[in-house]
């Protein structure tokens, strides 16, 4: 048995790997392009395969046995595109098209055993606070849609045979990956006012992309369970909290200031209509609610308990990026 991993040369698909090369697995990579620079293909226990999910022709070639294991991490990140009009098609292709692909290929190799990540984007605003498995599926953008659709897309070969373990995480973060967070590292660098959009008292999550792998790990010890689970930390602070630990752990002399809502996401709906997106607007049109994911399920059911707090997260993501 080895396991092949979708979009493997990640971020998550890098830490999944360790974490399997250390239990003395075999490991098959299948991604765009070989860019980790970590040493890990040096291990004998780990191959690389050149695709592409959104391409069909590009499965062929990889070899299977009937008892592999597949994880579909390949996907797109939620970042400002500078055209509106072409977030619609990227993320459907990069996300539905891909999954589609990768779904069929396994059909056809008859590989019954998947876990796949989508996002807590699928929920768009909080009906219920805090947000069970349950909570409506009402996304609100182009990414949030087309990671909804492919949940139902494995509803569907669920019906096919295939087991799948989805998982929808909150933003995961870890050493060596920014994303937004860059713009908000660099403004505490210049001890620049950081501001919040609304008071800064609603709760952030974040989850670990350590957790995150050790919940890939928990899913197949569990059988690969035909569920859908939540992904987040434990006791999450406030926006202002968090802000405010991060602001005093790199010594700076910023401060945080609270906005008025709606004047903020006028703002940043102008930026975007002109082409000069700041933030994509499936972020900013939640980000003075409370988005916190209940992860009862997943401890219940997979004995899988997040180790990394918040707080902690946010400071190692800022100290790794000074290296």
């Amino acid at each position: 048995m080895k396991h092949i991993i979708f979009g493997g040369d990640g971020f998550l698909g890098t830490e999944l790997t360790k974490k399997l090369t250390a239990r003395g697995e075999k490991i098959l990579i299948c991604d765009r392009k070989q860019t980790l620079a970590s040493g890990i293909y040096e291990s004998d226990q780990v191959s690389y395969f050149k695709m592409d999910v959104k391409e069909t022709d590009t499965f062929k070639d990889i070899q299977t046995d009937s008892d592999d294991v597949i994880y579909h991490f390949a996907a797109e990140l939620l970042v400002p595109i500078l055209k509106r009009s072409e977030r619609k098609e990227y993320f459907w292709n990069a996300l539905y098209v891909g999954t589609t692909n990768v779904l069929d290929f396994m059909l056809e190799r008859k590989l019954d055993k998947l876990v796949y990540f989508t996002t807590d984007m699928v929920y768009g605003h909080t009906k219920t606070d805090p947000r069970f498995e349950d909570h409506p599926r009402e996304p609100i953008g182009p990414y949030g849609e087309a990671k909804y659709q492919t949940e139902l897309l494995c509803e569907e070969y669920r019906k096919k045979g295939i087991d799948i373990t989805i998982f929808r995480p909150r933003l995961i973060i870890g050493p060596g990956r920014l994303g937004i967070l860059g713009k908000l590292f660099k403004l505490v660098d210049a001890n620049l006012p950081v501001p919040m959009i609304g008071n800064g008292k609603n709760y952030y999550q974040f989850i670990s992309v350590s957790d995150c792998a050790e919940a890939c790990l928990c899913a197949v010890e569990n059988g690969f369970p035909n569920e859908v689970y939540n992904l987040g930390s434990l006791n999450p602070p406030t926006v202002k909290e968090l802000l405010n630990s991060l602001i005093s752990a790199a010594d700076s002399k910023s401060f945080v200031i609270p906005t008025p809502v709606s004047i903020v996401k006028l703002a940043l709906a102008s930026l975007d209509i002109i082409g000069m997106p700041l933030m994509d607007p499936e972020q900013y049109l939640i980000a003075d609610e409370t988005c916190v994911l209940d992860v009862t399920k997943a401890k219940k059911e997979l004995n899988w308990v997040p180790k990394d707090n918040d707080t902690d997260l946010l400071i190692v993501a800022y100290t790794s990026s000074k290296k």
